[in-house]
């Protein structure tokens, strides 16, 4: 059989293993066995690829895979669940970058043979780049403003828009030459590329900064959808069938993941791409707001509570995650449940940093599969439920969603405030990212139970014990 042939049937095959994959990641109990299938898809498209250029030396090629599997693995396995959408945002990142570079590295290819660049592939040279460089410098902004080493503010200035536009403009006339239509007065092909990238790269930054830390998880998503896109079009820039679908799927599946998180939002993608909305908040700790007052309640209240409720809904928020307080969270449910108290955790689509940051952190809890629900699924239980315990979540429980005149007027919420009694582990009473208060802390059934989630929980599952 042609060596030819077997290097598309590896393809084809790779292609079905990247589907079988994704499709596998949609549900938490076979996301690690999806992801195990596509990085072995990965790996059969690499070898069918050095196969089939006749690589005679994988001295580097070898090496270059086994740093990058330490790097990964090491990365896997040390970075804190807090800081997944960091990790997720460098990778977008270099996603993107590695795009670019492929475009690039054509494109000298071609110079250095003298040869003439067609239209077509001058203009796939020129839009993997783009799309790979914005997502390459959008990327580590997003990371940045996640890392705390940018503000999480929208970052703006007067006539912001219309100097992305002019950016713009100048991209497509630059992007032009690269393909060939005219020329840049006595510049080369290889310096206007340069020039081309450089704009690429500011325009990334331009895009990403004026969007506030509230709708991180919405741009980490669509740099997710960005990374595919440039990836297909480098696969079109070498003429290869594995990276075009690969890509594919990965921009099309991001892209439908940012809508869904807009529609958790409920607001359109252009208002988070230009809205300028949702930065850092800095509420001090407090136990009132106005005329009204927080009523607190310690551990042994809120176990008494727990305890002898026939029905808890749990909602995790960004503050589970950053006390790392999942595992005690899991056993003082175990309690719960061992007391005949049935249990329930209502996952909010944009709770936390990331896309399914929740199902990742309490996964790692080993929190049961099939008592994880999505808003759709179990907003209509809470107005039978005896107790919700919130857990470190603010913007995804506020009754002020229900109010027309609020920024966050029509967001879909967990309707936690219909429940008959309500506990909220929290800091203190200061504003989400939205940075409005929260009426549900002042409501006559809602307690208050301050100080961080881990060693509160901690006292919770010493005094549910007790109970």
């Amino acid at each position: 059989m042609d060596l030819s042939l077997w290097v598309e049937l590896s393809y084809l095959f790779a292609s079905v293993l990247f589907v079988v994959g994704l499709k596998r990641l949609q549900s938490p109990a076979t996301a690690r066995g999806g992801n195990r299938l596509a990085a072995l898809a990965m790996l059969i498209a690499i070898v069918a690829t050095l196969v089939e250029n006749q690589v005679l030396s994988w001295t580097g090629i070898v090496a270059g895979m086994v740093l990058g599997s330490l790097i990964g693995g090491v990365a896997a396995r040390t970075v804190k669940m807090t800081d997944m959408p960091q990790l997720v945002g460098i990778f977008n990142g270099f996603g993107g970058g590695a795009s670019a570079l492929v475009a690039a590295a054509e494109l000298l290819r071609v110079q250095s043979a003298s040869a003439a660049l067609a239209l077509g592939d001058g203009f796939t040279i020129a839009i993997s780049c783009l799309i790979g460089t914005v997502t390459f410098s959008g990327s580590f902004v997003a990371f940045g403003k996640l890392q705390g080493l940018v503000s999480g503010n929208p970052i703006t200035f007067p006539l912001q828009k219309t100097f992305n536009a002019l950016l713009f403009l100048s991209l497509l006339v630059l992007g032009a030459s690269v393909m060939g239509v005219f020329g840049v007065g006595e510049l080369s092909d290889l310096t206007v590329f340069a020039i081309f990238t450089a704009i690429a790269l500011l325009l990334g930054v331009l895009l990403v900064i004026p969007i506030g830390g509230a709708d991180m998880p919405v741009v980490i998503s669509l740099l997710n959808s960005y990374s595919g896109l440039a990836a297909s079009a480098a696969g079109f820039v070498i003429g290869n069938n594995v990276l075009i679908i690969s890509g594919a799927l990965v921009g099309a599946a991001g892209l439908i993941l940012t809508m869904i998180m807009c529609k958790a939002m409920n607001r359109s993608l252009a208002n988070v791409a230009f809205g300028a909305f949702g930065g850092e908040t800095s509420g001090a700790a407090q136990i009132g707001s106005g005329d009204q007052a927080a009523r607190s309640v310690d551990a042994e209240g809120a176990a008494t509570i727990l305890a002898y409720a026939q029905s808890v809904i749990v909602v995790p928020g960004y503050g589970l995650a950053v006390a790392q307080a999942q595992h005690e969270l899991r056993k003082a449910m175990d309690n719960l449940e061992e007391r005949g108290v049935d249990v329930k955790y209502a996952i909010h689509p944009v709770a936390g940093r990331m896309p399914g940051h929740m199902n990742v952190l309490l996964a790692e809890a080993d929190v049961p599969y099939d008592k994880l629900f999505d808003l759709d699924e179990i907003n209509e239980d809470f107005g039978r439920t005896d107790v919700v315990l919130v857990v470190g979540a603010n913007d995804v429980v506020n009754p002020e969603a229900h109010n027309p005149q609020s920024v966050i007027a029509g967001m879909p919420i967990l309707d936690v405030d219909k429940a008959k009694s309500v506990i909220v582990m929290k800091r203190s009473l200061s504003a989400g990212f939205a940075g409005i208060d929260n009426p549900l802390f002042y409501m006559d059934h809602t307690l208050m139970f301050f100080g961080d989630a881990k060693g509160s929980m901690t006292d919770l599952v010493r005094e549910i014990r007790e109970a």
